[in-house]
């Protein structure tokens, strides 16, 4: 049995890899360990272990690596953190290949712990342009990658421009989507869950009638505008006029902030016809945002997920800058008459066409296919021209 250790670090993390999970623990020859840390186990983040647990997987260990603040410094001390813990978990764990996600500290951390152990590195969602410090880690972990799972076919060929050998680059599409697919193929976008607003705080939404979800994380390069940045695009929410469901900020530096605006937002009685949840399910995400009038924010599951849908997303700032996109965004700088500009206009359009520019709805299983196939990995890296 070949051993495939996946680090799950946050509630995004977990959506882009639960596909290719699922498919490498129902795989004969391949033997499934979930690592479970950072934000995704703790309550103030949604307990995403939680999550895991109730989907059918068994953690093989949960590491506290989040030092408390969510500040430039934190966030670097965070990194060093996992980098002292995980070593540790892998000698126990001894796996055949580390998979680690996208472009956060914490695979950052997995990244670096694995390559010093000689352990092979298969890294998925590399190769895309966005802005934030995601943009560093992310290409810095592709050149300690040892198998990439790219999600589209521009980031495939701007992995090998980077000097990665073509046959390590596997175009298997974004696991997201796979989620996305199986959802919607099971139900439609109708079964949202009838106890729905019994988490989170706020109004109850009658959600048969246009509604605004929000999603807005902070971005590291801009660090201490947060605040003000999450009020300016509940202003302009507000300004629309329709109820709207608000997401609580990821765990990166400036989350704080974030989350400051949010509960002054609420606590100066400007929270009508808005409710906040922590968390949600991913499959309640995902029907929620085929629902929605509109996404407003600077998550990527707008321009992912949202693609496949047909959402109609406003992407606000630098968060997102460079990534390939669909006609479903519209993007907008954080002026908020550019933001109330570009939401309204998103309103107005209605649901677009399905792309598939991020899959197809088979990428979990590509993965474990190209994991089950693999010969002996030299670790050795060599760039390739």
């Amino acid at each position: 049995m070949k051993k495939i250790c996946v680090v799950v670090g946050s509630r995004a993390n977990y959506s882009s890899i639960k596909s290719a999970m699922a498919a490498i623990a129902a795989h004969p020859d391949l033997e499934l360990q979930v690592v479970v840390a950072a934000s995704a186990v703790l309550d103030r983040y949604g307990s995403v272990v939680d999550l895991i647990e109730a989907d059918g997987f068994e953690p093989a260990a949960r590491l506290f690596m989040l030092v408390e603040g969510e500040t430039p410094v934190t966030m670097a001390k965070s990194t060093g953190l996992g980098l002292i813990e995980l070593p540790t978990v892998f000698e126990r764990l001894a796996p055949d290949v580390v998979v680690t996600v996208g472009d956060r500290f914490e695979t950052m951390a997995t990244t670096l712990a694995a390559a010093y152990m000689n352990i092979p590195i298969a890294h998925t969602m590399g190769g895309e342009v966005t802005g934030t410090i995601d943009e560093s880690i992310r290409h810095a972990v592709t050149k300690f990658a040892h198998i990439h799972f790219p999600a589209s076919r521009d980031a495939a060929a701007r992995i090998v421009r980077l000097g990665e050998p073509e046959d390590t680059v596997h175009m298997v599409g974004c696991p997201r989507i796979d989620l996305v697919a199986e959802i919607l193929a099971a139900d439609g976008d109708d079964a949202v869950g009838a106890g729905l607003f019994e988490g989170g705080v706020g109004e109850k939404l009658d959600l048969t009638e246009p509604f605004v979800l929000v999603s807005q994380h902070p971005v590291t390069t801009e660090y201490g505008h947060g605040e003000q940045q999450i009020r300016e695009t509940l202003e302009c929410v507000q300004k629309v006029g329709l109820p709207a469901i608000v997401l609580w900020p990821n765990a990166d530096a400036g989350s704080d902030d974030i989350a400051r605006g949010i509960r002054k937002w609420r606590e100066s009685g400007n929270d009508a016809g808005m409710h906040f949840f922590k968390n949600l399910p991913v499959s309640t995400y995902v029907r929620l945002m085929a629902r929605a009038a509109a996404l407003v924010g600077n998550s990527s599951s707008g321009i992912r997920e949202g693609a496949y849908i047909g959402t109609p997303v406003v992407d606000i700032g630098t968060r997102q800058t460079g990534r390939e996109r669909g006609a479903n965004v519209i993007t907008t700088t954080q002026d908020r008459d550019h933001i109330l500009e570009a939401l309204s206009a998103q309103v107005a359009h209605g649901r677009y066409p399905l792309d598939d520019t991020y899959g197809d709805g088979n990428a979990g299983r590509r993965i474990a296919d190209v994991l089950h196939g693999l010969g002996p990995v030299n670790v050795q890296k060599m760039i390739a021209y």
